[in-house]
């Protein structure tokens, strides 16, 4: 049993784990019927007294008479940034998930998540194979911006965004590399810094 209020019960803590995993790995908000059918939780109800319960120790919001509406507190948060898979600076490619967290003492006030680089098409950008990127999230950029993005089929690529008429331009940067262009693709997240390994 907990020994304060503001700590969460063992079940309490599977739900948090759930919504979090979801929305930094997926960056989808599940529904009630999700995380019960996820967890085992055969009643819609039961669900909702975990969350209502959650959200009374303050670990996440919610808005009334909407599916999708929970949103994590300042409280709930882990130390560190979600490093929530790769991305390839290169062709379009599926993007691996990873579950770690780093912390890299205080430049990643902005950004939401972090993604290990692959390829060699930003190295013009000093963004080399192993670098991490530091990612907002967010589904516009403006034009020149290092962006994440993802296609229909959810191959990713890290590239710079430009807008053409009737397409995109994904503008590598190394001279040996076309540009990709694409039609249907979403922004992810803008990249707001660089940590390097050495």
């Amino acid at each position: 049993m907990p020994n304060d209020q503001n700590e969460l019960t063992k079940n309490q803590m599977r739900v948090l784990k759930y919504i979090k995993r979801q929305i930094e790995q997926k960056n989808n908000v599940p529904t009630i019927r999700e995380i019960g059918d996820h967890l085992g939780i055969a009643s819609p109800n039961g669900v909702a007294g975990l969350l209502n319960r959650i959200e009374a120790k303050g670990m996440i919001k919610r808005s009334k008479n909407r599916a999708r509406s929970i949103s994590l507190t300042e409280k709930s948060a882990t130390p560190g940034l979600p490093l929530v898979g790769e991305v390839t600076a290169g062709p379009m490619t599926e993007t691996f998930a990873r579950a770690e967290r780093f912390d890299f003492d205080g430049t990643q006030k902005k950004a939401d998540f972090v993604l290990e680089v692959r390829g060699e098409s930003m190295i013009e950008a000093q963004i080399a194979p192993g670098d991490f990127v530091l990612v907002k999230r967010q589904s516009n950029a403006t034009r020149g911006d290092i962006v994440v993005v993802c296609d229909d089929e959810n191959e990713t690529t890290l590239k710079y965004w430009f807008p053409e008429k009737n397409r995109v331009r994904l503008q590598p940067a190394n001279r040996n590399m076309k540009p990709i262009y694409r039609k249907d693709v979403r922004v992810q997240g803008v990249v707001v810094g660089l940590v390097r390994k050495y």
